[in-house]
């Protein structure tokens, strides 16, 4: 029920569970904290999921869904992982491995920014190659995916703001105010980050909705966003472990493989499906 994008209302969720009563007597006097959690918390990730895939949908609605590509980019994705750890455990420091976390969870948190920031470069490179009447069909597809970004970006935006009224609520306002102020606003900075949670995912995947701007979108930024990955981690971590070679490899091995992939991708969506770039 929870993988599809449309969670069921709390009661037929409850019902799913199929505990007995007795379970659900006994769960609620010795962890009535989980119980009273399940019941509110529920109710608020439901609320804010719903808009989240309605903005996002966990499958592009336009883009060409292809189980050939799909297994392409999960290997090429876990033969990458293996060769990382297999550099890490052959010539890595203790150093080397804590810089790793740190450029996984630096990657987490950038991807969407950087998507954001590049989207519209390679969007503008599009336009420039399609013909009048291609941009004309894209324009309004252009619009949609706009929007999607700036709910996207708004709800980041409301987080600081709403930090900062709960501050300003337990610190200045009255005994009374100060008390159920900060309780009140709780609920929709849970309500924002919930929303952020669910709606991230989806929209890396599809790049913000470009798939339904033109289907071969989300591969080209792909393309694009693999390198600025590349010069972001070598300004920041410098080059790899290992000797030269190895370090050379890793370097240039890892976005040149992504870009093979993605012009494949593209090459694939032309030859199989008739999806040109410029039209």
């Amino acid at each position: 029920m929870l993988r599809e994008d449309d969670w069921p209302p709390l009661g037929r969720f409850l019902s799913g569970l199929r505990l007995h009563g007795c379970l659900w007597a006994l769960a609620a006097m010795c962890a009535w904290p989980l119980v009273v959690g399940l019941l509110v918390g529920y109710p608020l990730a439901r609320s804010a999921r719903r808009p989240a895939r309605r903005i996002f949908p966990s499958r592009a609605r336009h883009r060409v869904a292809d189980d050939g590509v799909a297994r392409v980019q999960r290997t090429r994705a876990w033969t990458a992982t293996v060769m990382s750890l297999l550099i890490l455990a052959a010539y890595g420091r203790p150093e080397d491995v804590d810089q790793a976390q740190q450029q996984f969870m630096m990657r987490l948190t950038i991807t969407p920014w950087l998507l954001l920031l590049s989207a519209p470069m390679v969007v503008a490179a599009l336009f420039r190659w399609s013909s009048p009447t291609a941009r004309r069909a894209m324009r309004p597809h252009l619009r949609t995916a706009g929007k999607s970004a700036l709910w996207y970006v708004g709800a980041f935006t409301m987080v600081p703001l709403l930090i900062g009224a709960i501050y300003y609520a337990d610190k200045h306002m009255g005994e009374d105010v100060g008390r159920w102020g900060p309780l009140v606003l709780l609920l929709p900075l849970l309500w924002v980050l919930l929303f952020i949670a669910f709606a991230s995912g989806p929209a890396v995947r599809s790049a913000f909705n470009t798939a339904d701007v033109h289907p071969a979108l989300p591969a080209l930024l792909t393309g694009a966003l693999v390198w600025e990955f590349a010069a972001i981690n070598l300004a920041v971590g410098g080059l790899p472990p290992g000797p030269p070679l190895v370090q050379l490899t890793a370097l240039i091995g890892g976005p040149a493989s992504v870009s093979a992939v993605a012009w494949w991708e593209v090459r694939r969506l032309r030859t199989r499906y008739g999806v040109r770039l410029r039209g």
